[in-house]
């Protein structure tokens, strides 16, 4: 009867194990998103309010968030926050836990070509020089010295988790999230059509991602 209780003991002991273990290794799959930045570009120097809505609950903001983010925007992309009165470049925010993403499509690039593609992809979405050199400059050092990376944009999976309302309501709105995966040797995957943006009127821009998974 002794044995069979520590057998049982043994059994539940290692099926826990197991399950920590399983836990473990889908938040490393799954990182949340890291460092979204959110730059706005009014006709003219304008009041705006940005509330955003995050299912996972957001883990640091720059300035502070509070309720939203109230701000005077100027056309140059310069805001001042209205709580400090301090000038800022972007709105910066990050999420405390992950998202799902969608890895079924997306680019197999080698590490020391993810510069070259970076600025090809991201200007062809339409970010300017100034903000795909920042985006650049973050992600490259996570990125360049892995064999490969498949690289992933993504769309819907990422905007249901990070909603965005914005007061007064912007002409034209890009939203680029990439998530990338090291890999040791290329994979066949599927690449998605990627759509050029046109800017228009009271535009909002914002650049993010995540990983590794």
């Amino acid at each position: 009867m002794k044995t069979r209780i520590l057998i049982i003991l043994a059994i539940v002991a290692g099926l826990a194990c197991g399950l920590a273990l399983t836990f473990l290794l889908q938040e490393r799959q799954r990182p949340a998103p890291d460092k979204p930045v959110i730059c706005l570009y009014p006709e003219q120097p304008t009041d705006v309010r940005v509330e955003l809505d995050y299912t996972g609950g957001l883990a640091y903001t720059y300035p502070a968030y509070g309720d939203a983010w109230e701000v005077t925007a100027y056309p140059d992309g310069h805001l001042i926050n209205h709580s400090d009165s301090k000038e800022y470049s972007y709105l910066f925010w990050e999420g405390r836990q992950s998202i799902q993403y969608d890895m079924s499509q997306g680019f197999v690039v080698r590490g020391e070509d993810t510069a070259t593609f970076l600025q090809e992809k991201l200007a062809y979405l339409g970010l300017t020089p100034r903000e795909y050199n920042e985006f650049i400059v973050y992600w490259l050092p996570k990125m360049q010295d892995n064999p490969y990376n498949l690289i992933a944009f993504q769309g819907d999976t990422y905007t249901d988790a990070a909603q965005l309302k914005i007061t007064p309501q912007p002409d034209s709105v890009l939203r680029v999230f990439m998530v990338f995966q090291p890999l040791d040797s290329p994979i066949t995957v599927d690449e998605p059509q990627l759509v050029p943006f046109e800017r228009s009127g009271f535009t909002v821009i914002e650049w993010g991602g995540a990983g590794p998974i």
